[in-house]
């Protein structure tokens, strides 16, 4: 039987490592894993050494029908201003584009990009989550980059013929998860007073194994070429009610304080951390309904389910 040859960028990265790991279960797909450091090989397949800007060897795409763009420049909190977005830019859309552009002219069949939720904007109001409909409304570099770049992929796809799928995810975590969710499970692990106790905003999140999965999906539907995808676990939650499903995965006692958001916001405020507060204490919903249907997709994973792997790995790795 033959494989379809997929290339994953940032395959050793958060994201790209679960979509090679997933796509190394099946024998339907030949990965090639494109990595920034050689030394990071660890998965039984072909690894090239690829940093996003400076192109790939000539031979690199040869066979391949499919490529998952997971490599991105994220959030560099030293670079700022007109400074960051041009970096953010350099990275994000000029690699991207150079990227597509040889895997067009190299026959490449799809052109799946791994893009951001931060493309619709920063926060929802009640009742009305984010669709792949809404106009885009991208406030940040980084958002701005994404945005910037699926414009030029889709324009790309128009004249060349490669069809192009774009992925927008929220909040993605799982084992091995970074930053400012690695802060939560510290704090939630040690029993640090949150003063987050009377939030009530909805907030959608999806679960590394359910980003994964979707992405795989996305490289042989046929429904899925032109598309936009909005993808969550299916259920939108509280900073409190996570922070609780947190305590109870990790088997400690949740330590939510109540605090009027007023407070919240002006302790916040005076110590420059306002961005942070928008994501602590608004609402972002997604509406995936039309990800679900187009895909015939439904998410493998439950949040909690999820939560319970991504306590397992911190407890099983954390510095004693």
């Amino acid at each position: 039987m033959s494989c379809s040859k997929v290339l994953v960028t940032g395959a050793s990265g958060f994201v790209g490592s679960a979509v090679v790991a997933r796509l190394l279960l099946s024998d339907k797909f030949s990965v090639v894993c494109c990595v920034r450091d050689l030394s990071q090989a660890s998965f039984p397949c072909e690894h090239i050494f690829f940093e996003l800007g400076g192109g790939l060897p000539a031979t690199a795409l040869v066979g391949v029908t499919t490529v998952v763009h997971a490599a991105a420049r994220v959030h560099v909190m030293s670079v700022q201003g007109a400074d960051e977005l041009g970096a953010f830019r350099a990275v994000n859309v000029t690699g991207t584009i150079r990227l597509a552009a040889d895997a067009a002219q190299a026959g490449v069949k799809r052109f799946i990009f791994i893009s951001s939720i931060k493309v619709n904007g920063e926060n929802t109001h009640s009742g009305r989550p984010f669709t792949s409909f809404d106009l885009p409304a991208p406030v940040d570099a980084y958002g701005i980059s994404k945005w910037e770049a699926e414009c030029a992929l889709r324009d790309l796809g128009a004249r060349t013929g490669m069809e192009v799928v774009i992925i927008r995810p929220p909040l993605v975590y799982g084992p091995g998860v970074k930053a400012n969710f690695l802060s939560m499970l510290r704090w939630v692990e040690r029993g640090v007073p949150l003063p987050f106790g009377s939030l009530t905003n909805r907030r959608s999140v999806v679960a590394l194994d359910n980003l994964s999965d979707v992405i795989v999906r996305c490289i042989e539907h046929p429904a899925a070429p032109g598309n936009t995808f909005l993808v969550s676990d299916g259920e939108d939650i509280s900073t409190a009610q996570l922070l609780q499903r947190v305590a109870r995965a990790l088997g400690v006692r949740s330590a939510l304080v109540p605090c009027p958001q007023i407070v919240l916001f002006a302790g916040l405020a005076l110590m420059g951390r306002r961005a942070l507060f928008r994501r602590l204490c608004g609402s972002l919903q997604v509406d995936m309904r039309r990800t679900c249907e187009l895909l015939e997709w439904t998410p493998p994973v439950g949040i909690d389910q999820a939560l319970a792997g991504v306590a397992k790995h911190y407890l099983d790795t954390k510095t004693k």
